[in-house]
């Protein structure tokens, strides 16, 4: 059976989920009580926030490592911590704030890639995109925000994972685009089954948790739509410019100006409209076929008020046995110089200001 002394050994480098520290240096353990005929823990825990999902998380992570301790059931209690114990550790959190891409000093410009539908070629936008940047001579990062369906490392062809560095996690970095992915912390492609608040903390780790070294550009890859994770996107940066993804077929581009006018009631400039499979055109006559109408990128930049960046034609990148990378066009393919034309005007407008 536990003892005090042994509860508290195991419980005390517990962190608190928002002091980041541990509950040895809060005084966060407050109260113990163990009832031995029912092998029974009781613990009282202070923390710097109740009432929320980390909370539930840490409780949790508490009463798995007192199971794997000996106690047969386990009782829970939170409270906050007092003012002045929140107080003392708040500017070395204010500080560490202000060291990450939400802190308002950095030099990092945001662009964010949306669309109203999944489907569209939202990501494959984001990573071509991300390589006419770099190409062009740009230091870039991608997040790939879209936490239930994150594409972004197949579609790079990144078979690696982050490391950890002291307290900060290194992007993998792919063709000089540092990234990272949701689809890095899962194993075997798992579905995610969290709520809104904790794939929240975890998108907000994406920027203050990484070390993304002097970016010029980071795109963020958006959930098609303007559910939860959108919605945080554009509280956590009030300065990111929008990308708008459509097809021309009308109803695609019809819910697209749902996504760019969220982008615009949240104070986001929309830097333009990409539309994607515009036509195919045909190896062997040269013919254009328009396979998903016409029109649905002009009436959408017309309905935002902005303008079309460019056109993409339904083509397979270039096949590459030395590079895995299904999703990436080569520079000097027809598409891989489109996007070049789209990145061109993309630097061209951020840099207007």
């Amino acid at each position: 059976m536990l003892t005090k002394e042994e509860v508290l050994k195991v419980l005390n480098p517990v962190k608190d989920p928002f002091l980041h520290r541990t509950l040895e240096e809060t005084g966060g353990i407050s109260e113990i009580n163990i009832k031995e005929d029912r092998q029974h823990v009781s613990v009282k825990i202070a923390i710097g926030k109740i009432n929320t999902a980390e909370q539930m998380q840490l409780q949790q992570e508490v009463v798995s490592i007192l199971k794997k301790n000996g106690a047969k059931t386990v009782g829970l209690r939170f409270e906050q911590l007092p003012d002045e114990v929140i107080q003392e550790f708040q500017p070395a959190i204010n500080k560490e704030k202000e060291a990450s891409l939400l802190g308002g000093n950095t030099k990092t410009k945001f662009i964010s890639i949306a669309s109203g539908k999944g489907g569209v070629g939202k990501s494959t936008v984001t990573v071509n995109l991300a390589m006419a940047l770099m190409r062009l001579g740009k230091k870039v990062g991608i997040i790939d925000a879209d936490i239930y369906g994150f594409s972004i490392p197949d579609m790079m062809g990144i078979d690696k994972r982050p490391v950890v560095r002291g307290k900060k996690i290194i992007p993998v970095e792919r063709f000089g685009v540092k990234v990272v992915s949701m689809g890095f912390f899962v194993e075997d492609n798992s579905p995610i089954i969290w709520r809104g608040p904790m794939l929240g903390k975890m998108l907000t780790s994406f920027f203050t948790e990484v070390e993304w070294g002097d970016l010029d550009y980071l795109l963020l890859d958006l959930p098609p739509g303007t559910g939860d994770i959108a919605l945080d996107v554009h509280e956590l940066l009030p300065s990111s410019k929008e990308v708008i993804v459509t097809i021309p077929h009308p109803s695609a581009a019809f819910v697209a100006a749902r996504a760019g006018q969220m982008a615009l009631q949240t104070d986001h400039e929309i830097l333009g409209v990409v539309e994607n499979m515009a036509y195919f055109k045909s190896e062997e006559t040269g013919k254009k076929e328009y396979v998903f109408g016409k029109g649905g990128g002009d009436k959408l930049a017309e309905v935002l008020k902005t303008k079309v960046l460019g056109r993409l034609p339904l083509m397979q990148p270039y096949e590459d046995e030395d590079e895995f990378a299904p999703s990436v066009y080569q520079q000097d393919h027809p598409i891989g110089q489109e996007y070049h034309r789209i990145g061109s005007k993309v630097i061209a407008k951020m840099e207007e200001e």
